[in-house]
């Protein structure tokens, strides 16, 4: 199987991970070429309810790309056994089940750090390791709106409403790859392992960013502002004569520039708009001027014309149109391999780039491969499968 990238390709992983917060973690390292092992459970044993599509979607496809697959049995102690002489020669173990799962399966960093001390083992829960919640199960949109996310997102007096993407899963995956690295960096020096954890609401929270410090420093709780920037006004969507475009005119001169292309300048004199807070108390009445002076042009021409006068302005557009903007195809994010197009990383190194190499493995593609690289004989391989260890 070709390299993704020399970056992490001294690295072996081993991906218990399933639906999509354990699977982006695992996903930033197999892209920087780390051998990831994805392990699962033989044809047959597995009677959870499969999430993310058919393995064949486009979901499945995209989260486990650039990874081998191996069928265990961990519920079995032989399979159980194979999972620890696995771990004795691999560097990171990457795992997503409810907190007691592990333990109860003996597959827990107690116990796979017993046969390996320099094994980094990265938890990704719904609500932590331990605590009141712990053993609630973990779903994205639970954790947007216990995180606050949800009461700040959509228009006033509609009530809440969840992102148009998984953000606590993606987010809680990408801080558990963060954390994978930074423990792989201190085991250059210490020589030892560590647990990593991470949650969904831990990312859920972190990412609410300054809206989290503007309660924390300040005792303000943020409300719903629906597409105006909560703190910098105006930034918002505003009506062309074709659809919709987003202006963003933080800070005075920025304001000036927006005013003057408006052919507005006597909103500079006006006293609701003077200052910052003036714009923001009285952001209604400026909202609905300049959607009086932008519907008199399409979005192009007000595109055009904003940004040549140095103000931020931008298409809203649908997915496919995002794809074909000149700059994201300049940019290519979108890859393909073998006519099928994935979504590539957003890093760019210049020496070791990331790269899209292989498909996802079928169920089991490479269990005797993987099992003969640690000893296995052909016959030993046959009674395990005779057994459905694997």
């Amino acid at each position: 199987m070709p390299t993704a990238s020399s970056a992490l390709a001294r690295f072996k992983v081993l991906d218990l991970t399933r639906v999509r917060a354990g699977p982006t973690c695992v996903r930033q390292l197999a892209d920087w070429g780390a051998d990831v092992i994805k392990v699962e459970m033989p044809e047959g044993l597995d009677t959870g309810e499969p999430m993310g599509g058919p393995r064949d979607g486009p979901d499945f496809q995209n989260l486990h790309r650039n990874k081998r697959g191996l069928t265990l049995n961990l519920k079995a102690p032989e399979g159980v056994a194979i999972l620890k002489r696995l771990a004795a020669t691999a560097d990171v173990v990457v795992e997503n089940f409810r907190p007691d799962v592990k333990h109860r399966l003996g597959i827990d960093y107690e116990a796979l750090s017993a046969v390996n001390p320099r094994l980094i083992y990265a938890s990704i829960s719904g609500f932590g390791e331990d605590g009141p919640y712990a053993a609630r199960p973990g779903f994205d949109q639970i954790a947007q709106g216990m995180g606050g996310l949800m009461s700040i997102t959509g228009e006033p007096g509609h009530g809440p409403m969840r992102v148009g993407i998984p953000i606590a899963d993606l987010c809680a995956g990408i801080f558990a790859a963060q954390g994978v690295l930074v423990a792989l960096l201190e085991r250059e020096a210490s020589g030892k392992g560590q647990w990593v954890r991470s949650s969904l609401l831990q990312a859920q929270i972190f990412m609410l960013d300054f809206q989290a410090s503007r309660w924390l420093m300040k005792g303000e709780v943020a409300p719903q502002a629906g597409n105006n920037h909560p703190t910098s006004i105006p930034t918002g969507v505003f009506r062309t004569r074709d659809g919709y475009i987003n202006i963003a005119a933080a800070g005075h001169h920025i304001w000036e520039r927006l005013a003057k292309t408006l052919g507005a300048e006597a909103w500079l004199s006006d006293p609701r708009f003077a200052t910052a807070k003036a714009r923001s108390d009285n952001r209604d009445a400026l909202q609905v001027l300049i959607d009086a002076c932008t519907v008199t042009d399409d979005s192009a021409s007000w595109i055009t014309r904003l940004n040549e006068a140095g103000v931020p302005c931008g298409p809203i557009n649908s997915i496919d149109q995002a794809f074909a903007e000149p700059q994201v195809r300049h940019l290519g994010i979108a890859q393909e391999l073998d006519g099928v197009r994935y979504v590539g990383q957003p890093i760019v190194l210049d020496r070791t780039p990331a790269a899209i190499v292989s498909h996802p493995p079928a169920l089991g593609q490479h269990t005797d491969e993987i099992l003969t690289e640690l000893g296995f004989t052909p016959d030993e391989i046959e009674q395990a499968r005779t057994a459905k260890i694997v």
